[in-house]
């Protein structure tokens, strides 16, 4: 019998060796490293306070309180869906005080964090073979869940405005002219201080994603859906403001550095890609408050068009009848309080000197280092870095091993974060994040960093 093993289905074998279960073992073989890698929240941002004061109002009123700790609906509470049009209305209305169109509850759907909403759009959308479009470089854990399903992923160009529309068109009409245009199914692009590049997708682009994503479903008779995902949409800086002194003698700002344009976005939000699909049958949009409020709530949301919601709500229905009924009324108690809008503008108030404090500690230790540059983000959690070609980053590359190692400092390989074929993908990048440390913690992190990148130059 001890020679007996387990037939595993296709999809458990798709689903082997992901990246973020690597990340999350370092963490724990490695306790003493300094972690720029983890994408998690800083810990003492988390709302102890409003969470208690939510949690007392709510169990003050017993009816409340008991349908609070009762089963839920699959597509999500209802005061809650309510809550989340409101407040996506007022998003919409402050960064496009003319726009027209306005979320309805009906369209939206409460799941357990937006990564969630991935996986079902994923498996409601995809057929082994299908194709999924995306940004060089990605969101890797998304890439993860398409390697899930056995979708192909094509990465086209991207630049500091985001995806590129020519080379999406060019992409589209090359895979018309093999035959595959019919396998397209997906487009998904991260709308805001992308995950991992801290870049947001230019206003002219997103009204130009929403025309290409309508001309070419109409062109082959089927849907090619645009899946926005709207992470870090509240999480907005504006530019670099140098709160963090810099050390006297450090010279100007590294001519390497990358600054992203100037213009409408930088301080202040845009509209959502959401927001150009006037007919409604085309963009998804997912949202999620673990970002901006807890992920320990585990709630996110999708906005999307009505035969694509049934069918993620009937795969939901599948597999948990509807998330955490308790956190859904929390979270309701909170936005209809007004203690989450307070919230995150002291989110945003943290995050903006922990952002400075990494750039002005790459300006200090990398801006000599020939052939390293990084990305100024506007918002999110992370800064993108670009070493020179020759230089490898990945988990088996000896910078990896010397920063860990040696160092004691981690970070986030970009080749993770790029899709289509392993031999073809970027290996010179590394993903930073400013979420967890301190800004004493990122400085003495960017030190290290810069110590390991040197012994390998």
């Amino acid at each position: 019998m001890n020679n007996v093993t387990t037939n595993f289905s296709q999809r458990r074998r798709w689903a082997t060796d992901q990246a973020i279960s690597f990340l999350m073992q370092q963490g724990v073989e490695h306790p003493h490293v300094l972690s720029l890698g983890a994408g998690l929240v800083d810990a003492a941002s988390l709302p102890v306070t409003e969470s208690i004061a939510a949690a007392r109002e709510m169990f003050a009123d017993d009816l409340r309180a008991r349908a609070a700790l009762q089963y839920g609906t699959t597509q999500g509470d209802l005061r809650l869906r309510q809550q989340l049009a409101d407040y996506h209305n007022r998003l919409e209305q402050t960064s496009a005080p003319a726009a027209q169109r306005a979320v309805t509850v009906d369209e939206i759907v409460c799941t357990t964090g937006s990564q969630q909403l991935l996986a079902l759009l994923a498996d409601a959308l995809l057929d082994p073979g299908d194709i999924c479009l995306v940004a060089a470089p990605t969101y890797f854990a998304f890439l993860g869940v398409l390697e899930g399903v056995g979708a192909r992923t094509i990465a086209l160009p991207a630049d500091e405005y985001g995806l590129r529309m020519d080379a999406l068109n060019a992409e589209l009409q090359r895979l018309e002219s093999v035959g595959e245009l019919s396998r397209v199914k997906l487009i998904y692009v991260v709308s805001e201080f992308e995950n991992p590049t801290g870049i947001s997708l230019s206003l002219e682009r997103r009204v130009q994603l929403v025309e290409i994503a309508k001309h070419w479903s109409t062109r082959r008779g089927e849907k090619i859906y645009v899946l926005e995902d709207s992470a870090y949409r509240e999480l907005h800086y504006g530019v670099r403001t140098d709160a963090v002194p810099r050390p006297s003698g450090s010279g100007p700002v590294s001519q390497a550095v990358r600054p992203l344009p100037d213009g409408r976005g930088t301080d202040f939000l845009l509209p959502s890609v959401w927001s150009f699909d006037t007919t409604g049958d085309t963009v998804i949009h997912a949202g999620t408050f673990s970002k901006s409020f807890s992920p320990g709530l585990r709630i996110g949301f999708g906005l999307m068009p009505r035969e694509l919601r049934d069918a993620v709500n009937d795969l939901k229905g599948n597999q948990d009848f509807g998330s955490a009924n308790f956190n859904q009324h929390l979270l309701a108690e909170l936005l209809a309080s007004g203690r989450f809008a307070i919230h995150a503008e002291q989110v945003r108030a943290a995050y903006r000197i922990k952002r400075d404090a990494m750039l002005a500690a790459a300006d200090e230790f990398f801006a000599d280092l020939p052939g390293v540059s990084w990305v100024h983000p506007h918002g999110g959690l992370y800064v993108w870095m670009t070493l020179p070609p020759h230089i490898a980053t990945g988990f088996d590359s000896p910078l990896f091993h010397r920063a860990v190692d040696v160092e004691q400092v981690m970070y986030v390989p970009g080749e993770i974060c790029f899709g289509g074929p392993r031999d073809e993908r970027q290996r010179n990048h590394i993903r930073l994040s400013f979420g967890v440390q301190s800004p004493d913690g990122l400085r003495e992190g960017m030190r290290r960093l810069s110590q390991a990148v040197r012994a390998v130059l």
